[in-house]
């Protein structure tokens, strides 16, 4: 395969809503680019993209996958990135290695939840953007009210540069504002000619209005158009490519991918229009703040982006050059861990099929196999430029959480394993073995996500598991104070154990003052891994328990405070005065006063008023304005307050503050009241005490399961 120079290779991901045809359009660039003689489809499985398993059996991405074209002398990498919102993981991994998000709008239904989110992570990345309203041969398509949406969903930077002539049944003309043509689609092959004098007019107002705005990105343009009242055609193109990386301008564009029309436009025009990886504005930037110039005289800069397993190959490894050469057998750096890795081979993907080339130029997108210690995020570069590290993908953070356990205790193990592959791959993923929980959780997208996992294990791993509601990190305190004893005696031949401890618990709160019932000696505080404080006093008098004691009696107060005396949960915020007690000569030991300490320090507890405290959260929840009524009230069932809201365009924000009790499983609550619309976050406030009818169902719920288990 010939090797492309960086100004010969353009980067783009195709994104948008499911079934706007990003896949048939990806499948339609490869052949326009005679990179396959004959189309596939989604319906026949037999696309380049969609190859895995899942997106077999699913019919729809679930992966990003990376391929190309060659189109004009130019080499187009194309990231066919998944259209459900569920996967953003991968749509904001695929937006940070290319030039241009792509994104494919069906003609037939305008706007969809994956158009704004595609929108939404391009802002955030300041992705340069255009627009392709596809599916224009489809009996409902609309191309108007498509483009109306858009510009009423994303602003007049939205641009049409070309438009339909018989949009529907039957459709095959265009006509393009740029080319200032009518392009007839027949037979697979586009023809130019004149556009017809009845959308003339409309042609040449949309052209004025096209060059007028395109020149407004440079100055010297600007000057030449008022001067001249016109631009020509190689001084527009310079104009649309500056106002597309500056993100002024947001083209439109027209295809109809299922027939194959106006995808080699599209192509010419990604080729003369999308700038190549050393022409950007903004260029990449280091965490030092050095700019990657894209140059190939530079030190190779290597980001891993992605990664795989092949069942032949291993771990594949995707790499965005940023700087830089790649060659074969070339020695390099991970400059996040300082291993020496060995690139055995650098490959071009086209889906599933993988060509070896000599080396890669700086802005190409390549894999490579059998890497040591290389995951994604991190920054291959030579010995001499290991301070050049890329800037880490933010992944979304998750909104869906669930425990998981094997079925079968003999394959936690492998359970554990297919966890740990799932999550390297997939940066979207959170995992985390609780230990307060006793659980094994992970976080995920949402619930299509989640049935993503589940398909995984079944088909690919084999393994049987399950996945339930992860318990509620509960916290126990006390509201009052309240004194008891515990004496521990056992003797069974032989020296036996003896110890006996009297304690007073209290309530601790900020500035509280000292008891005076008994006097204090000595006092040590604990601030508690899961929060709160935890106040210890020695008010023993007499030498009724000796010094040597005392740390026995805490480690079993603390070890009843790690597992609480109601729910089992964490105890927080408790001054615990040891004030009397006795001793044997003979039997008290350490032993012996860690059991009498954690029995009184049980007995005291509940005797002390005690209550449950849940966590709460701050949510801000983000709906389109005619939904917030409903999301309002199905948050005040969740016993949620509701603190205020911000309205921004066709959305509000609602902020409210809700426990996390009764937020499981709300993205998908969120998703059925505002049709996948609704995003929200949470961040974690302050404990507060739970109602008594709810602490009443949970201590009843901890009996049962208790008596459960003897």
């Amino acid at each position: 395969m010939k090797i492309y120079q960086t100004s010969d290779i353009r980067n783009i991901a195709l994104v948008g809503g499911a079934k706007s045809g990003k896949t048939t359009l990806a499948e339609a660039m490869a052949f326009c680019g005679g990179l396959i003689n004959r189309r596939g489809s989604v319906d026949n499985k037999n696309t380049i993209s969609d190859y895995r398993d899942i997106e077999l059996d699913r019919k729809y991405s679930v992966e990003t996958t990376l391929m190309y074209t060659e189109y004009g002398g130019k080499k187009v990498n194309i990231l066919d990135v998944p259209g459900f919102a569920d996967y953003q993981g991968e749509l904001v991994s695929a937006l940070n290695v290319v030039e241009a998000a792509v994104v494919v709008v069906n003609a037939q239904s305008g706007v969809e939840v994956g158009t704004e989110v595609a929108n939404r992570y391009a802002a955030k990345l300041d992705s340069p953007m255009m627009f392709v309203i596809n599916h224009l041969d489809a009996e409902k398509a609309n191309f108007d009210d498509s483009v109306n949406q858009l510009k009423d969903f994303f602003g007049g930077k939205c641009t049409v540069l070309q438009f339909p002539v018989n949009q529907g049944l039957g459709f095959n003309q265009v006509v393009d504002i740029v080319a200032n043509k009518l392009l007839t689609f027949k037979d697979g092959k586009m023809e130019m000619s004149d556009i017809p004098a009845e959308h003339a007019d409309r042609a040449e107002e949309m052209r004025m209005a096209l060059v007028e705005e395109a020149a407004s990105a440079d100055d010297a343009l600007m000057e030449k158009y008022f001067e001249n009242g016109d631009l020509t055609a190689e001084e527009l193109t310079k104009a649309l490519k500056l106002a597309i990386d500056k993100r002024d301008l947001f083209p439109i564009l027209c295809t109809s991918a299922k027939e194959n029309m106006g995808v080699a436009r599209l192509l010419e025009f990604i080729g003369q229009n999308v700038p190549a990886p050393d022409e950007v504005a903004e260029a990449k930037k280091t965490k030092g703040g050095k700019e990657l110039k894209c140059n190939n005289a530079n030190p190779t800069v290597a980001f891993a982006f992605k990664s795989a397993k092949d069942k032949n190959l291993g771990e594949i490894t995707y790499l965005r050059l940023f700087d830089g050469e790649l060659a074969e057998a070339q020695d390099v750096v991970n400059s996040c861990n300082q291993s020496k890795e060995r690139v055995s081979q650098v490959l071009v993907c086209s889906g599933k099929d993988r060509q070896r080339v000599e080396k890669a130029c700086a802005g190409d997108i390549v894999c490579t196999i059998k890497l040591k210690d290389v995951k994604i995020n991190q920054t291959l570069t030579t010995p001499k430029n290991t301070d050049d590290v890329v800037n880490e993908i933010e992944f979304p953070t998750p909104v869906y959480t669930v425990a998981v356990k094997a079925a079968n205790s003999n394959d936690d193990e492998k359970v554990g394993a297919a966890l740990k592959d799932l999550c390297n791959s997939d940066r979207s993923l959170t995992l985390e073995n609780s230990r307060e929980l006793r659980q094994v959780i992970l976080g995920c997208q949402g619930e299509l996500h989640l049935n993503t996992i589940k398909w995984y294990f079944d088909n690919q791993y084999k393994l049987e598991v399950n996945f339930t509601a992860p318990n509620i990190p509960y916290r126990e305190t006390i509201t009052k104070s309240a004194e008891a004893m515990y004496r521990h005696k056992k003797q069974s031949g032989g020296s036996g154990q003896f110890g006996e401890v009297h304690m007073l618990v209290e309530p601790y709160y900020d500035g509280m003052p000292n008891q005076t019932k008994y006097p204090i000696r000595d006092t040590q505080e604990y601030p508690l891994e899961w929060g709160g404080k935890l106040v210890f006093n020695n008010c023993i008098v007499g030498g009724s328990i000796d010094a040597r004691f005392m740390p026995a009696i805490l480690k079993g107060i603390m070890e009843k405070m790690e597992q609480g005396p109601l729910t089992g949960s964490y105890a927080r915020d408790i001054v615990v005065n040891i004030y009397d007690g006795k001793m044997h000569p003979v039997d008290s030991n350490e032993t012996a006063f860690k059991i009498a300490g954690r029995t009184a320090f049980r007995e005291a507890f509940k005797q002390a008023a005690p209550k449950i405290k849940e966590p709460i959260y701050d949510i801000a929840v983000t709906v389109p304005t005619e939904s917030q009524g409903g999301v309002m009230t199905d948050l005040q069932g969740r016993r949620a307050i509701v603190m205020g809201m911000d309205a921004e365009g066709k959305y509000t924000t609602l902020r409210a503050k809700a426990p996390l009790a009764e937020m499981n499983r709300y993205c998908t609550a969120l998703s059925s009241l505002t049709s996948g619309r609704g995003t929200f976050t949470m961040t974690f406030s302050s404990y507060e005490l739970v109602p008594t009818d709810v602490q009443q169902s949970l201590l009843k719920a901890y009996e049962e399961a208790a008596n459960e288990e003897e």
